[in-house]
């Protein structure tokens, strides 16, 4: 009786023990997925906001070439209308 008590207690315990342990792992890797994303959602926060702060020296390079064009568009056109004029 005694050994067919143990025989269903032993068996009973490695269950309860080993679904303690599948729930624990379960809750484990939502938590791991839950703080990646955050720490996704935090670099993309972080990536947009210096974006908005600094600008790309090419992008500034872009800039000052496009102003120089557009100056020197506008002295000839001024040019050209003093030539007509005079």
């Amino acid at each position: 009786m005694e050994e067919r008590l143990i025989g269903m207690i032993v068996p009973g315990i490695g269950l309860v023990s080993g679904l303690i342990a599948a729930y624990v792992s379960l809750q484990n890797r939502a938590l791991l997925a839950e703080v990646r994303k955050e720490l996704a959602e935090q670099e993309n926060r972080i990536i947009s906001r210096l974006n908005g702060l600094y600008v790309r020296s090419a992008e500034c390079r872009l800039r000052e070439d496009n102003v120089h064009m557009r100056l020197d568009s506008m002295a000839e056109e001024i040019r050209k209308r003093n030539a007509a004029g005079s």
